[in-house]
């Protein structure tokens, strides 16, 4: 017993002063995360076209000595960074991809894009990988310094936005020998949480074909698939009260037609059917699938189906969650400046929003509430392997969410500050994984024994899904050389306010 306690007593030791020189090294890293997060600001890539950011990222990765492999689970801008060798491996995922239509000049407490119509990093998206390529770097510096054993894995959450990628990053088995993942979000609080947080999905296009013909001269001779994709929606939105009230089933139209004097011989539309767990989502798919064939009936159409994105819901683990708090409160929270409040006061006016300015105190860990009705397709990673999910505080509270006012702070110092404080968590987080066998192995029977001891993960993915990289090409080719015009280039400025001219923070 006295030799337990004396090893405890000398690991807890070796832990304090490992974490206090990681915080040292990720604060000597500011300059750099601030770097990596205002160049990834300027891209602003949508899903599944994050080409330059992937090159960029990946090569920062390289850099530092990292095996970076591109291109892997059949997806271009998708890659995993691995470094070192043997046990734990600890994964590190965070998402890359920004918003249509977000386009907008960071520090302005009002609507002003650099690019009218162009996306940008309307979700802040722009900042999770700069937490953990900096977490990263300074750990295996330390591992290296320490001989300390271990792996670490990086990846990038690639068109999480569209939640189409990471099923088929865990399809193809890059989470296999991983023992825990440490996933970063952006957020206005810093916190974590462990159980069921969001709602899960599918997202299913349906594409009716029917018969063209002159929509005056004989349109008794057409069959309109737009009509189709119509009698469609109004089937789900009659049948809304008949399913359960959590449930969330929204949709676009993506294609209805060409021309009106044309019946449309062909037309999509766009699902998005969320649910609380698989057996829930895959009958709100079946449903979808009896509507679509009823609407054919009706039009003497044909349907097909094609799964563009899905995901599990999330499901958090709770002794990485319980030991990732203790980091948060170890941390705290960034020191605001006046500046930075003054930001977030405006834009909260500006929007009409409670006018709170920033927290300043962590959120407390407590027990699972109910599920949000957002998704994140690290839910499927999320059953796969002990995952938990830092929310870091580089963004302003009570915003919409993927709009032009979620990337008014986002190349700010209010994002930095908030990126460099993420950075510190993860690195503490997984210290304690490297350093505590038991905790690896508390993780691992947590999700053994509690969360998937009912209920088994199996992918939405048919064996023919494939990522519909596709997606979005278009609109890289409309605003890509618009955008160019922006791209940060921190050889010639410290920041990218300083580069676009803007003083921090500009108001009305």
């Amino acid at each position: 017993m006295i030799a337990l306690a004396l090893s405890l007593f000398v690991q807890s030791a070796a832990a304090s002063e490992l974490k206090a020189e990681a915080e040292a090294g990720v604060d000597a890293l500011r300059e750099f995360t601030q770097q990596v997060v205002d160049q990834t600001f300027s891209y602003g890539e949508l899903g599944f076209q994050e080409h330059l950011t992937a090159a960029y990222l990946g090569g920062i990765l390289e850099r530092h000595g990292f095996a970076v492999e591109r291109g892997v689970a059949g997806m271009p801008s998708a890659w995993v960074a691995s470094w070192g060798a043997g046990k734990p491996v600890i994964g590190f995922i965070a998402d890359v991809d920004g918003i249509p239509q977000a386009s907008q000049k960071p520090g302005v407490a009002y609507h002003d894009p650099l690019v009218k119509d162009a996306p940008g990093h309307g979700e802040g998206h722009n900042a999770g990988q700069a937490v953990n390529i900096t977490a990263a770097i300074v750990l295996k510096s330390l591992m290296e310094k320490r001989r300390i054993p271990g792996t670490l894995r990086l990846y990038p959450g690639v068109a999480e936005e569209l939640l189409a990628g990471k099923a088929h990053l865990v399809r193809a088995g890059l989470f296999k020998d991983v023992d825990v993942v440490l996933g970063s979000h952006v957020a206005s609080e810093f916190a974590t949480y462990w159980g069921q947080r969001n709602l899960g999905l599918v997202s299913v296009q349906y594409t009716f074909r029917g018969k063209a013909a002159h929509s005056a001269g004989a349109p008794w001779k057409g069959r309109s698939a737009l009509d189709a994709v119509e009698l469609m929606n109004a089937g789900w939105n009659f049948r809304r009260e008949h399913v359960p009230p959590h449930t969330r089933l929204h949709y676009v139209i993506v294609d209805g037609g060409d021309q009106p004097n044309v019946v449309p011989p062909q037309a999509t539309v766009w699902y998005f059917l969320r649910g609380k767990d698989g057996n829930e989502i895959r009958e709100l798919r079946e449903i979808g699938t009896r509507i679509a064939k009823g609407a054919t009936l009706m039009t003497d159409t044909t349907v097909t189906e094609r799964l563009v994105g899905s995901a599990w819901p999330t499901h958090f683990n709770r002794p990485v969650a319980e030991a990732q708090q203790k980091n948060i409160e170890r941390v705290g929270m960034p020191s605001w400046s006046e500046a930075d409040q003054a930001l977030a006061r405006a834009l909260q006016k500006e929007i009409g929003v409670p006018v709170d300015g920033l927290r300043l105190k962590v959120t407390p860990l407590g027990p699972p509430k109910e599920p949000s009705a957002g998704t994140d397709d690290i839910g499927d990673i999320s059953w796969v392997v002990p995952t938990v999910y830092l929310r870091y505080p580089s963004n302003i509270p009570n915003l919409p969410g993927h709009s032009w006012a979620d990337g008014v702070a986002m190349a700010t110092p209010l994002a930095h500050k908030g990126a460099t404080a993420g950075a510190k968590v993860q690195a503490l987080t997984a210290i304690d994984l490297l350093l505590s066998p038991e905790l690896v192995a508390s993780a691992r029977a947590w999700f053994d024994d509690v969360q998937t001891k009912d209920l088994k993960y199996a992918t939405f993915l048919g064996l023919d899904d494939k990522p519909p990289v596709e997606l979005n090409r278009e609109k890289r080719e409309r605003w890509e050389p618009e955008l160019r015009k922006y791209f940060f280039d921190p050889s010639k400025h410290k920041t990218y306010l300083e580069q676009l001219g803007i003083r921090y923070p500009t108001l009305r």
